[in-house]
């Protein structure tokens, strides 16, 4: 792991590595913010997934979450949102939704995408590992939250890992990839046609298949411009209220999709995260 750069903030480090990735076969660049603490003590560990066109700097440079997570006593930890080099496939067409950027946190299955995106198995697996032996981390105590197709990835991970994440929360996710035009793309491109296979990667169907958490967070502007074809959270309303899952979906007036929107409840989802992980 190289050290890109360091910083001091609200009594932390705010650090950014790269490191050559296995499950990806390209270098990897991720943020990780360490709040100052007692020698050999640890700290409890909060994810954060990006959304389209997003790189770990996004949320670094506009998500105002240091002083929270100093506060709080949070590790931040920021992944990149998909694979990144000269020989990584892209969207043909060069479109913002699908390939460099936009990796959907799955595991392609399909040419010419397989070689290099699976950030399904780099999210879960090769970065825990990497954060947990490089890091200040007690990796019994994660949650995970996310923005847009982060939050997609948010869900469908701590979804598939309830026992690993003691809290999920989402701003403005994509709930049922499976249903919009986003979803569809990414899902179809990366894993192909087999609808059935997509269910994996989709909040609403994991949970309508039996997928459990005690409890879900999800803060949503009511003028986000994806808020009606894109991200659609009334489906996932039902399928918690189907289910039992306590749901508390915020519909915040006048907010959009923007980091004006994440920076503003930023604090307030970590505070949340905090209760759950003390």
């Amino acid at each position: 792991m190289d050290i890109v750069s360091t910083a001091r903030a609200h009594g932390g480090t705010q650090g950014v590595y790269r490191h050559a990735s296995a499950a990806t076969g390209t270098d990897m660049t991720f943020a990780v913010f360490v709040p100052d603490h007692a020698p050999g003590a640890t700290l409890p560990v909060v994810w954060y997934l990006s959304g389209l066109t997003c790189t770990h700097a996004n949320v670094m440079d506009k998500g105002e979450y240091r002083r929270a997570c100093a506060d709080l006593g949070l590790i931040l930890v920021a992944p990149d949102t998909s694979p990144r080099g000269e020989d990584v496939a892209d969207d043909p067409a060069g479109a913002y939704d699908f390939g460099l950027g936009a990796g959907f946190y799955v595991d392609a299955t399909e040419a010419p995408y397989a070689a290099h995106y699976r950030m399904w198995s780099y999210v879960t697996d090769e970065l825990p590992a990497l954060i947990g032996s490089a890091f200040p981390a007690d990796m019994a105590r994660q949650s995970i939250m996310g923005h847009s197709m982060g939050g997609h990835g948010a869900l469908t991970i701590g979804l598939t890992f309830p026992e690993r994440f003691r809290a999920v929360s989402a701003f403005a996710p994509i709930v049922a990839p499976s249903q919009v035009p986003w979803g569809e793309k990414a899902l179809g491109g990366y894993m192909g046609q087999d609808r059935a296979a997509w269910r994996r990667h989709d909040a609403v169907a994991l949970i309508e298949d039996g997928a459990r958490v005690p409890a879900l967070l999800v803060d949503q502007g009511d003028a986000d411009q994806f808020l009606r074809e894109q991200l659609r959270p009334e489906l996932l309303a039902d399928a918690c209220a189907a289910a039992g899952i306590g749901l508390t979906l915020r519909m915040q007036g006048g907010y959009d999709h923007s980091y004006f929107f994440v920076s503003t409840f930023m604090a307030d989802q970590l505070g949340w995260h905090a209760a759950r992980l003390r």
